[in-house]
């Protein structure tokens, strides 16, 4: 059985920080991960004209 790409990435992410990641806890970082993962893809597929130009910087 193949498992899904998004639990190899979370067990991954969590042994290269050294984050302690419980089995209970798994499900619902994978659903955050996908709504973060989805909303990346909107804003990725935005595209903008060839005039835009970046923001400016402001500091406080």
């Amino acid at each position: 059985m193949p498992t899904d790409p998004l639990d190899d990435f979370i067990l991954a992410a969590a042994r290269a920080l050294d984050l302690p990641l419980e089995p209970a806890w798994q499900p619902a970082v994978k659903a955050n991960l996908a709504v973060t993962l989805k909303h990346a893809a909107l804003v990725a597929e935005f595209e903008l004209p060839d005039e835009a130009e970046p923001a400016p910087v402001f500091r406080a």
